[in-house]
């Protein structure tokens, strides 16, 4: 708005009640009361930026006076209710008007009343209080946002930067609100001993119990109740994001769900990636493929079953059981450990140049020696390790049925470089703390079981098989390689005080632009077997090592 139009406004009496929505009173320095202006003088206002953008276009930094000036327009005419006049201070118009219009259409919501805090640069944060009514059923709602005020591509205008994340923290661009009755009825989820799994208790587990609502809410036994809930768009589900719900007008009538969760691993797990927003773990039982424990630092993303990272030297036990099989590695015979070796037009070396003269391959396993593997690419099939992955260790198939949304590895089938990176964990390959758990879990139990959180005799459902198995001196051979790692190589420090049956090993991934690698660690005690990463945290022995360690003391 311009500024002389401000100072009339201002000039006016204090706002009142209009159509049965709250006036808006927005507090914080840098801003007075909201002057309130309708649809037509938004279109006049635009019309006016228009016209004087044919004259001038707008540059440099925003000063105070747009960015108040363009947050007050938008936040006024969202809670007088005029979506046209609040899209028209965005950048993104016609998104903003759709979800805006179905705010109080879909979501329900009434008697708005928006707080402006005070501004940060262009970001200006704001509360958000109003009245969630479905029927006879209301429910008061309270939540904090943010905005960010840009100049606009083309003209320079200030403009919001439109996200559907303004309307509510929880949307991604294409999701909705929506108020009625819940997709899917409240599921009461059981730990394998039957007591009850609850977000409170054990906060990491948020996103899965979410996603177990979704998969088996119209499955338990349950009635639904009336929510607002957020409604994901085709990108969310595209990435495997569940709706959430935001607020229980009514609740339904839970059914129960027992896991394969354990209690006591569980609650280790959530102490280990406490306060540590980018470690995520997860414990298996090796020969049945449970799920014992899943936990992830940060409480958002579930990056133990749905990421897709890099996993660095973790991969070379599934490439050692590989060269094993195909007579190139034997763990007591010489293998080569050069400095550098060149592949496909890319020169690798091994961390710090180190190499090993003279060696065995249990001592480059140990060691986690690149050079070691990557010198047997031009001996292998392109195919090779993507074969090995999907027939032993029933990765890269996109076929596992755990429960709840998962990413099952990808081992991709690549050429020259690429395929000589793979070899390491590197190129194309990526996997999650399930996967890598999974490795260990088949190395140790002899035989792929895919994990599953909810048995399958609950839905009937199959679960995912691999085609063969190791030969057993090539798993002799592998075993003793992770035992070796764990007690004289990269995983001993961490695996120090793990007694009993163990291997491990460790990995650290490079990706671009971070100036720490992805941490990995994968290892198994007895009958458990576990994985962990910590993205940016550096080598895996010390990073995720000590978070796998402790599951595996704990339940091994």
């Amino acid at each position: 708005m311009s500024s002389r139009r401000g100072a009339g406004e201002r000039r006016r009496t204090a706002p009142a009640v209009i159509g049965g929505v709250a006036a808006v009173v927005v507090a914080g320095a840098g801003f007075g009361a909201y002057a309130m202006f309708g649809g037509e003088s938004g279109a006049e206002d635009d019309a006016r930026t228009k016209s004087a953008a044919a004259d001038e276009v707008k540059s440099g930094p925003l000063t105070a006076a747009e960015i108040t000036s363009t947050a007050q327009g938008f936040l006024t005419a969202w809670q007088k209710g005029d979506t046209a006049g609040a899209a028209a201070a965005t950048d993104d118009a016609e998104a903003a008007k759709a979800l805006l219009a179905g705010y109080a259409k879909d979501a329900r919501i009434k008697d708005v009343t928006l707080t402006a805090g005070t501004p940060a640069g262009e970001k200006v944060p704001f509360s958000v209080k109003g009245t969630v009514a479905h029927g006879k059923t209301t429910a008061p709602l309270a939540y904090d946002s943010a905005l960010t005020v840009v100049r606009r591509a083309g003209d320079g205008e200030p403009r919001v930067d439109w996200h559907a994340a303004v309307v509510h923290p929880e949307l991604k661009d294409g999701d909705r609100l929506v108020t009625g009755e819940a997709g899917d009825p409240p599921v009461k989820a059981l730990d394998r001993n039957g007591a009850e799994i609850t977000a409170a208790k054990y906060p990491s587990l948020g996103s899965v119990l979410d996603g177990l609502r979704e998969k088996y809410g119209d499955k338990a036994g349950g009635t639904p109740g009336i929510e607002l809930r957020v409604v994901r768009g085709k990108e969310s589900k595209a990435a495997k994001v569940a709706d959430k719900t935001l607020l229980e007008l009514s609740k339904g009538t839970p059914g129960t769900l027992k896991t394969t969760l354990d209690p006591a691993l569980q609650a280790v797990a959530e102490k280990q990636v406490d306060g540590k927003e980018r470690a995520s773990v997860v414990a298996l039982r090796a020969s049945t493929g449970e799920v014992l424990a899943v936990a992830n630092g940060g409480h958002g993303f579930n990056t133990a079953f749905q990421g897709s990272l890099a996993p660095g030297s973790t991969m070379k036990v599934v490439t050692a059981s590989m060269l094993i099989e195909k007579n190139l590695a034997s763990m007591d015979k010489k293998h080569p450990c050069p400095k550098y070796f060149s592949y496909g037009g890319w020169k690798f070396q091994n961390d710090d140049k180190f190499e090993i003269k003279d060696g065995t391959f249990k001592a480059s396993f140990a060691r986690s020696c690149n050079t070691a593997f990557i010198s047997q690419a031009p001996k292998l099939k392109d195919d090779d390790l993507t074969r090995q992955a999907k027939e032993v260790f029933g990765l890269s198939m996109n076929n596992w049925s755990v429960g709840v949304s998962t990413f099952d590895g990808s081992v991709p089938v690549q050429s020259d470089a690429q395929m000589g990176a793979s070899l390491i964990g590197q190129g194309g390959v990526r996997m999650n703390p399930l996967n890598m758990a999974s490795v260990s879990a088949t190395v140790k139990s002899g035989g792929f079981h895919q994990p599953y959180l909810v048995a399958p005799s609950v839905d009937g459902r199959a679960l995912a098989t691999a085609s063969r198995t190791m030969s057993a001196g090539t798993l002799a051979q592998l075993r003793e390689l992770m035992s070796y790692t764990a007690a004289y190589g990269t995983a001993a420090e961490a695996m120090a005080g793990v007694s009993g049956d163990v291997g491990a090993k460790t990995g650290s991934a490079e990706v671009d632009g971070q100036k720490q690698p992805n941490g990995w660690f994968t290892a198994y005690r007895g009958d458990v077997a576990a994985a962990g990463v910590v993205q940016q945290g550096g080598h895996g022995g010390e990073t995720a090592g000590p978070l796998v360690a402790a599951l595996l003391k704990a339940g091994g």
